[in-house]
Order: structure tokens, then sequence, then C-alpha cells
């Protein structure tokens, strides 16, 4: 277990000052790239920049017209600090002479705070937080709710130590320069900020830098120190093992959480424009957070919000009524939750949105909500505590899957650090049991589920940060979060089609090693995306379902690609766009399967009942055997899948898949394979898409009938094209070059044929319309 690992008896804080660069880094740039990758073009980017002034008083939401200036995006500028863990002296040094602007993003708290730790040695601390649209984009009410709430309570903290938090809006970069610029006697030294992993909050980093470099300062430039968290004493990014296997033999200490230290507070004559900072602007509204979010250069339009809001089983259940009132059994069901909790709504309740769904407030309501969460099996008196108690067992979908869904939201806007819920956690633990941890694991469920989630969530930070290091790759990748969850893609083109690539069961993007750089040499724009549960992704514990995978595809189409796409799917990743196209046909161009999972069945015209899906005493059974299975006889099969040329499953690809395959929670992935559906077949999931379908057939797959599948097609219907390779399973990648040829040529003739992508708009209009 993951837990079993991180649990340690000795807890430590090991904080030092690490300001020296690393060695080798590629000049002017955070991430390492392939040169050859990036002459092909500059890598467009995930937004568009508002083309602009700041509004004149940013303390509130600017209501004046934007005008969208699509630009290239820059490779990321390296910042003063390493792209290792960076860590700062918590000594009782003397105070620096100068400023510190302590920037927040997503760590909006004053306790464990390392970032605030540092700040506190300058004479002057300027807390700042900015409603940046690039950063909240990917925020539903919920989400902005919970934010309201953690920015409050900032606030508040920060008072109380001393200090204020600035609030403004509007484009972060701007925000900054302002600010330094109106120091009036102080220098604003250094800029402290996390430590992101995610593409957009990296980019907007840098954007920061770029833009102080444009600013003249009578004495030494402004600079950006970026901090994190570390949950390990980890002193070299490079040094990390990619296996979590290997990571575990380590054995490496937890660091203690820090506490918060008092701040200087402000000087008098430091004043921004017309406004003193001593009134750094008033707490938003969530009217005035959405008003703020209508007026978007990204905001989606409506048809598209109404897609990406709607859940593909509702959709589904849509095509076939089951109720005289018009209501499907599972938004019958959602309703039916959305009531109980209504009804439980209290005072005091840990659940302070309307929805009511995710654990908020600020820090030390989280921590008493996690005080409450781990207590489950001891008796109460408390109301509030009861509440949580009965949200649990509502949440638990599987053992262990409630803490992530209910405390997810806040540990990913940084109410808490993950190494204080861990560190509360092992606290609690040893209270249980006399002072000891046992070596047989914990004493409670709750207790495993925050340890497991924590170090879970810590392993793939890791992973997603030595990817900002590694220069290995034949690819720059990125980092997404959908649900709170980190996913890997990546990304090249500067123009053309949009083609999203999406794997199989048990790969990850680098399946597609060999096309993606073949497709954009053709004037494409190329995605590949590594799906949930798989490669570098995060695997988390969750119910893993055919739906859910569908539904993290319609999101990436929408919120990173922006515009529709030509899918390509091999194998389950087929199942998984077909269901895309068939549910949201406009966010789709055409469909390349490329062996895909799924039937063809002639006249099937209905669509099968909602079933809930729940992890089984089968399940769990069958996917430690499969695990067991798979580690020894892997490369056996990998090879039987590439019969034509089986040096194509070459060590790269065998060693990527052995190292998933030890990733924590990769046995909840497997248990996906026993309760997979893929009952509806494809030619009902694809009936709008006429002649925009093309089957690629490997005709020596060994694991499904290639012959039989073909046969049906070309018996049955006539409007699907396909194409016969003398090859496996994944005929991409064993004969990478027929089948971008292939691809290319399809994509070439769709494109020509705006009829019929009329024809796919109009269907798409009339599903959002529905």
């Amino acid at each position: 277990m993951v837990g079993r690992t991180c649990r340690l008896l000795g807890l430590s804080v090991r904080c030092r000052r690490e300001d020296k660069r690393v060695a080798g880094r590629p000049k002017g740039g955070i991430v390492s790239h392939n040169h050859k990758l990036w002459q092909l073009c500059d890598i467009p980017p995930p937004f568009m920049e508002i083309d602009h002034p700041l509004h004149a008083d940013s303390r509130l939401p600017p209501h004046s017209t934007v005008h969208r200036d699509r630009r290239r995006a820059l490779p990321l500028t390296s910042v003063r600090c390493s792209p290792e863990t960076v860590r700062f002296s918590t000594s009782n040094a003397g105070k620096l002479t100068d400023a510190a602007v302590l920037w927040y993003k997503s760590d909006l708290r004053v306790d464990d705070h390392p970032g605030l730790v540092s700040a506190s040695k300058h004479t002057t601390v300027l807390p700042l937080y900015v409603f940046d649209h690039r950063l909240l984009r990917g925020f539903n009410d919920e989400m902005l709710e919970l934010l309201l709430f953690a920015v409050k309570d900032l606030r508040s903290s920060l008072k109380d130590l001393g200090a204020n938090l600035i609030i403004r809006f509007g484009k972060t970069e701007s925000v900054i320069q302002d600010l330094v610029k109106e120091v009036v006697t102080l220098k604003a030294a250094n800029i402290y900020t996390q430590e992101e992993v995610e593409y957009d909050s990296r980019l907007v980093v840098d954007k920061v830098k770029e833009n102080l470099g444009d600013v003249f300062f009578e004495k030494e430039r402004p600079e950006i120190s970026l901090w994190s968290t570390p949950f390990y004493d980890m002193k070299n990014m490079k040094e990390l093992p990619l296996s979590y296997d290997e990571f575990q033999r380590l054995k490496l200490h937890v660091n203690s959480p820090l506490s918060a230290p008092n701040l200087p507070g402000v000087v008098a004559n430091l004043a921004w424009g017309k406004c003193l900072v001593h009134d750094p602007g008033p707490e938003p509204t969530l009217n005035d957070l959405k008003e703020f979010i209508d007026g978007s250069p990204y905001k989606l339009k409506d048809s598209w919000s109404l897609i990406k809001n709607t859940p593909a089983e509702y959709v589904l259940q849509n095509n076939r009524i089951l109720m005289s009132d018009g209501v499907t059994n599972s938004q019958s069901n959602l309703n039916s939750i959305g009531s109980q909790i209504k009804k439980k709504r209290l005072k005091k309740s840990a659940f302070v949105t309307k929805q009511g769904i995710f654990v908020g407030g600020g820090t030390s309501d989280v921590l008493n909500a996690l005080g409450a969460y781990l207590r489950y099996f001891e008796g109460t008196a408390r109301d509030d505590w009861q509440e949580l108690h009965e949200r649990l067992r509502m949440a638990e979908s599987r053992e262990g899957a409630s803490f992530g869904l209910l405390f997810g939201p806040v540990l990913q806007l940084g109410v808490v650090s993950r190494r204080r819920v861990y560190n509360e956690a092992i606290q609690y633990e040893k209270d249980r049991n006399g002072g000891f941890l046992s070596p047989f694991g914990y004493s409670s469920f709750t207790i495993a589920s925050v340890a497991d989630h924590v170090c879970s969530r810590e392993w793939y930070r890791l992973l997603a940060s030595r990817s900002q290091v590694d220069s290995t790759k034949r690819y720059s990748t990125r980092y997404w979060r959908w649900k709170g969850h980190l996913i890997q893609y990546t990304v090249m083109g500067c123009e053309g089609p949009a083609i999203l690539l999406v794997h199989g069961f048990g790969a990850f993007l680098e399946h597609y090693r060999d096309n993606v750089i073949d497709l954009v040499e053709g004037s494409n724009r190329v995605w590949a995306i590594t799906l949930l549960g798989f490669g570098r992704s995060e695997k988390p514990n969750v119910v893993y379902t055919e739906l859910m995978w569908a539904e993290l595809i319609r999101s990436f189409i929408i919120d990173v690609v922006g515009e529709p796409v030509h899918l390509v799917g091999n194998s389950f990743g087929g199942y998984f766009v077909s269901i895309v196209a068939g549910l949201w046909p406009a966010l789709a161009r055409s469909l390349v399967l490329l062996n895909s999972a799924g039937h063809y069945i002639p006249g099937y015209s209905s669509v099968p009942p909602f079933k809930e899906r729940k992890s089984t005493g089968i399940a769990w059974l069958g996917a430690r055997g499969l695990s067991f299975y798979l580690r020894l006889s892997f490369r056996n099969l990998v090879k039987r899948c590439y019969p034509t040329k089986t040096d194509r499953a070459d060590e790269g690809l065998l060693n990527e898949m052995v190292r998933a395959s030890y990733d924590p929670g990769v046995l909840v992935v497997l248990e996906s394979i026993f309760t997979f559906d893929p009952s509806i077949p494809l030619n009902y999931l694809l009936k709008g898409f006429k002649e925009r379908v093309l089957v690629i057939q490997g005709m020596k797959d060994p694991i499904s009938d290639s012959k039989t599948k073909i046969s049906v097609i070309k018996k049955h219907f006539k409007d699907i094209a396909f194409k016969e390779l003398d090859a496996g399973h994944c005929p991409h990648d064993e004969v990478p070059e027929e089948v971008n040829a292939i691809i290319r040529e399809w994509v070439v003739n769709i494109e020509g044929r705006p009829e019929k992508l009329e024809e796919s708009a109009e269907e798409g209009r009339k599903v959002a319309s529905a």
C-alpha cells in the first residue's frame, strides 16, 4: 500500500535554500525540449492573450470590451530557482532590507507555507491574489464558491499575522508589474510564488517573468523565486527514480509541516496609483466573480458549455426515456442525492457551497472536517461530524474513494498542504496505538484512505516535475488538470486541422511516438493524451468506466484543444472516441479507428439501461491476479501484438509499461477490465457520421477477429471506409509510415468536403438543443 511505504516513525524538517541554477538547463526554458521538434514551428498556446490594457482599477472586475489575439506560445523562460524542489531556510536569520511580493495561486493558506516563511525574512511583505481568467477557466460554480471561501479565510489569517491580502482582477503579469513599479521607497527584490506543473499556470508565471524584464528599475530587477512544499526530502529531481517500486526502496523521510510566521506588514508610503495598499481591494461576491468570468475571452459558447456539463450517462439515457415523466434513472438518482444534501445542511456544516458536495472553508474548517473523517468509527454528538460521516458513506463508491471525492477540491486549492494532512493522519494513528505505528497496516480504513491519497498525489506531482527536467523525452510533455487530477499530453503543429490521438488500455501518449511528427509535417496540428489511469497521468481511487474516459476526452477537446477534432483511437481508445462522437458529435470532424474495441451489430437501435458500476470482490481478486500474470508475461503478450515487426515492441516501450505497472492506483485501474461494458455497438454510436468514419484494421490482430469485423463492415455498413493492413493490434506503431499516410490523406479528403462537415455541425446543434 502507498500509505505503508509513506509511513515513517521519524518525521523531520529538512529545509534549506537553493538559489543556484541546475547545470545543463537549456537557456531560455524551464522545460527541456527536443530541438528538432521545436524547429518545426512554435507550439500554439492553450489560451489566447487579451490584447487590451488592464482596467484602470484592477481591484474590481473589468467590464471593458476585450479583443482576441491568437499568439504562438513561447518556450518558457528560466527563473532564478532550479526545477528541483526549492527549499527555504527556516532559521532566525536577520530581516532582509527590501520588500517581497508573495503571489498566491493554488496555495491559499498560511499554515505550512515555505514561501510565506521565506518572504517573512523581508522588511515588507505584500501578499497578492489575482483573479485571472486563464487560471480560473476550468472552474465550475462550486469551485468558484470554494475559492471565494478560501480567499476570505486567507485574508483573515494574514491579518492575524500582521499583513493583508491584496486582491486584484485581470492579467497577473500586468498586476504584478504595476505593484512593483509603485513601490516608492523599497525595492521589490523577490516575488515568491509556488512552483507549478500545470502548463497554463507555468505559462502565466513565465509571462510575469517576461513582463518584469520589460520594466526599467533603478536598482536590481525583481526576480521570481519558486517554492514548493516538499513532501519528501528529495534534493535533486533528476535523481528521482521513475519506478514507484524503486522510489519506495529509497525510504525517504517525510518532512514535517511548518508553522505560520509573523509578518512585518507594509509601510505607509507604499501606494498603488490612487489607492493606498492599506485599501487592498474588496472581497468579491460570487456574483462579482461570475460577472468577471462572463467577460472572459476564454468563456465557452453556450452549446459547448452545455456539452461539457452534461453527464454521458444522462445523454445516453435521454435516447430511451425510462419513466413516464421524462426523467431518466440516472438523473433521478442525481436529483435524489441533491435533495438529500439540501435536507442535511447545517449552520456549522463543512459543506459550505450551495450544492454542498465538497468540503470547503478555510484551513481550520478543513482540518476540523479531516478530524471528523479520520474518527468515523468513533461515536460523536456533534451535528457537523455526523453530517460528514453520512456524506462519507454516500461517497464511498469503492473502499477509500470518499476522501478524494470530499477533500480533493480543497487540496487542489491548497487550503491545506498534503503533508499537513498526512501528519494529522499519522498522529491520529499513533494516538490510537499508544504512540506506535504498526508494520502491518493502518488501524482504520479512513487513516489508510487519507495517507494513500496524499502519498499518491505527491508521487504524480513528482513525476510531472521530473518531466520538466527530462531531456531524454522525444516530445515536450505538458500537464492539464481534470477534476483535480493531472493529465499528461503533448501538442505539436502551428496550423492546419486538429487531430487528437487516443491510446488503448495499458498504453500512453508515447505509443504514438512515430505518428505525431509525421502528421504535423502533413500540415496538421496534433494532440496526444495519456488517459487517466495510464502512463504518467494520475491513477486515482475512482470507479473507471468507458463513459468516464469519454467524458475526459470531451473535456480535453473543449478546454485544451478548443475546437472540433479528427479523433484517432486504438483498441479501447477507439471505443472511447466513438462514444465521444456518438454523444457529442459537435466535437468530432471525423473518426479513425485503429483495431478498435467494440462490435458492429446490424439493426441495433436501442440503448441499454443504466447500470451503476461498483467494485466487486471478483474484480478485486481478478485485478491482483491479472497484475501478477502481466508482470510475468506481458513482454511476450506485447510482442504478439506486433506479428509483422516484433522489433517495434522495443525496450523503450516495454520499460515504460513496466514502470507504470508499479504506480500507486494501478490495481484500481485493472479492476475496470472486469466491469468494462462495450455493449453499445460502434455502428449505433457512429450512425450520424456518414462517410466520416475510417477503420484501419491490422489483419493479424491476435486479440480480435479482424476478418469477421471487416466482413460485417463490407456487407452492412457501406458508409464506413476501411483499410486492411499487414499488421497486428497496434498498426499505428507497427507500420507507422503506412498509417500516417492513410490518416493524412483521410484528413485532407474530409476537410475538402464542407458538406460533410456541415452535416456534422448540424447534428451537433441538434444534440445540443435536445
